[in-house]
């Protein structure tokens, strides 16, 4: 796959641990707005010489669903009682998408880019997200690949067990994105049950613990994501 930009775009990288689900959006909205408002006061000015910076966040949450703008709040399979006991939030959000579960053992990513220095292209930014996870399941033996119609990374395409391991979720602002994706390592699958996932109902999803029968190493498998951004998008990171 290409990479677009003409030279390596310098990219803030921070792992910001296990982090509850609002103060995390709540750091990428100030990042957006700070790039939307550079945007909006230099309006004239060819879009590769505006200030806006890009960041690349790897967190992890506590259990909580969250349901995208165009998603059904019947995929929400637990009364709020027992979502409760269960311990686990909910948020209504401003990105596309159904809903889904993030929660430990997950990788949750957030690139807040500036794609007029990328390439303004939503499709583009998608695909090369899901190279990214492809490449990464290939590192260890996976065959990851795409299903038409069905943003994220799945295992077995085109057989019976099609399972989601990669899901994606963006919302995008004068082509500032924010939100991501959320890559299954050790997660726990059985919170899922309690949802649609994706608003799919008739797919599974999976774990990279479960497709190779052990636990992996969260901080291996956040390097190998790391490295894969800077190769596909071509990113330079900053040193902080």
């Amino acid at each position: 796959m290409s990479v677009f930009p003409s030279s390596a775009q310098p990219v803030h990288f921070q792992d910001l641990g296990l982090i509850a689900y609002q103060e995390a959006w709540d750091l990428q909205e100030s990042l957006l707005r700070v790039n939307v408002g550079l945007k909006q006061s230099a309006s004239k000015v060819a879009a590769n010489k505006i200030a806006t910076q890009h960041y690349l966040l790897f967190c992890e949450h506590p259990h909580v669903y969250t349901l995208g703008k165009s998603g059904e709040e019947t995929h929400l399979l637990i009364d709020e009682a027992t979502r409760r006991e269960k311990g686990i939030s909910y948020f209504k959000i401003n990105r596309g998408g159904d809903i889904t579960y993030h929660g430990p053992g997950q990788i949750t990513g957030y690139p807040i880019f500036d794609l007029e220095k990328f390439k303004p292209d939503l499709g583009w930014y998608l695909r090369t997200m899901e190279e990214v996870m492809i490449r990464l399941l290939a590192e260890y033996g996976l065959d990851g690949g795409r299903i038409e119609g069905a943003t994220g990374v799945w295992l077995g395409v085109e057989t019976p067990s099609a399972r989601k391991i990669c899901a994606f979720g963006v919302k995008c602002s004068r082509w500032i994105t924010m939100h991501g994706f959320a890559f299954n390592v050790n997660t726990d699958l059985g919170l899922f049950d309690h949802i649609v996932p994706c608003g799919i109902a008739d797919k599974g999803v999976t774990s990279l613990q479960k497709e190779l029968g052990h636990q992996v190493s969260m901080e291996e498998v956040k390097k190998k994501l790391k490295a894969l951004f800077g190769e596909l998008f071509g990113i330079e990171y900053v040193v902080e």
